[in-house]
């Protein structure tokens, strides 16, 4: 309980400094973007996910820890990798190696549109018995409507690969809206349909803060299963 109060103390601390513009980022909240890392830039971010472990007594208690990193690994190519760690009533803590990789094919920043592709593969550490080895290929694409605060659009559509008959669907659509408030704030909304692990509604708020770095909060729902809802707090930076 202390270390999640400590954790989200200096999340939410960092945004109380003066910020300026930050980097694109590689996701919105839960889905990809059709931005990338520029090339020889690398981008760090921390995840926090919970269901409000700490106030409930049931055995659904959870708070997932997810460090990303991201690297610029050629012009409009990105390749990185998460670690998910997830702590549990109980023990037996699940433990997921997430290495992913995507590619901008196409810009035209006159008329703000791009589209990229992807995957991430979800491979687990521990726990391996009896839990999918899958992966996410994606393609999405977006639309920016033009003034400084203008907002953007993205959609496109996922499959999954190698998923088990646990993820009852293997595809299904991405839909994302930015809406920025000002020069460092915004709201966030994104959510890809499905009824699997991935498939949720999720409203947020962003800020940037200083040295290319971006505080995101939001609450996440799931399409089926009340018991996945979660809050969730990122923060990311990029050098």
């Amino acid at each position: 309980m202390r270390i999640r109060k400590v954790i989200l103390t200096i999340l939410f601390v960092s945004v109380t400094a003066f910020a300026h513009d930050a980097a694109a980022q590689s996701t919105i909240l839960n889905t990809p973007s059709t931005d990338v890392v520029a090339p020889k830039k690398v981008y760090v971010e921390m995840d926090f996910i919970t269901n409000y472990a700490w106030q409930r007594d049931d055995g659904a208690k959870y708070a997932n820890y997810t460090p990303r990193v991201v690297v610029g690994v050629a012009r409009n190519v990105e390749a990185g990798v998460n670690v998910s760690f997830t702590h549990v009533r109980g023990g037996g803590q699940p433990i997921e190696l997430q290495p992913n990789v995507k590619w901008k094919f196409y810009q035209n920043e006159a008329r703000g549109l791009a589209a990229a592709a992807g995957c991430i593969w979800y491979v687990s550490i521990t726990h391996r018995a009896g839990t999918d080895t899958l992966g996410q290929c994606y393609s999405v694409a977006s639309k920016k409507i033009a003034g400084d605060l203008g907002p953007r659009f993205t959609g496109g559509g996922y499959v999954l690969v190698g998923a088990s008959k646990t993820e009852r669907t293997k595809a299904g659509a991405i839909v994302a809206y930015e809406q920025p408030f000002s020069k460092r704030t915004g709201f966030l909304l994104d959510w890809l349909s499905g009824n699997n692990r991935f498939g949720t509604v999720s409203p947020g708020l962003y800020m940037l803060t200083p040295h290319n770095g971006s505080l995101s909060a939001g609450y996440t729902i799931a399409n089926h299963g009340r018991g996945k809802n979660a809050l969730f707090v990122y923060y990311g930076m990029q050098f």
